[in-house]
């Protein structure tokens, strides 16, 4: 169903104006989105976040995919700043990052 509102005798075209340069909040938004983009980051963080902690191989135990692939996927989180990751011997130990999870999501609130 058609908007009654808006048809072309209605909507005129936007009146011309300069395009605003991208600003920081937008980079910083697309950069954190792009972390987030994959479905096997999505899950990560879930894992990540209903724990204080995860040992990387618990983390291969909840997402069907290679050891390798789950790294990559860790290292493009932790890239943004979403995960922190803490050498424990041989494993590497990550938890979320609290405070840029909140601010991922003041961003996407503000759109």
């Amino acid at each position: 169903m058609k908007d009654a509102s808006c048809t072309p005798a209605t909507c005129a075209p936007p009146a011309k104006r300069e395009p605003l340069p991208l600003g920081d909040e937008e980079q910083e938004l697309a950069d954190l989105a792009k972390a987030i983009a994959h479905p096997a980051r999505v899950r990560i963080l879930k894992v990540l976040s209903e724990r204080n902690a995860c040992v990387c191989g618990d983390i291969v135990l909840e997402i069907p995919l290679a050891q390798s692939t789950v790294s990559q996927h860790l290292k493009q989180l932790r890239d943004a700043g979403l995960i922190q990751g803490e050498i424990d011997g041989p494993r590497v130990c990550y938890c979320i990052d609290p405070a840029k999870l909140k601010r991922l999501k003041v961003l996407i609130a503000g759109l």
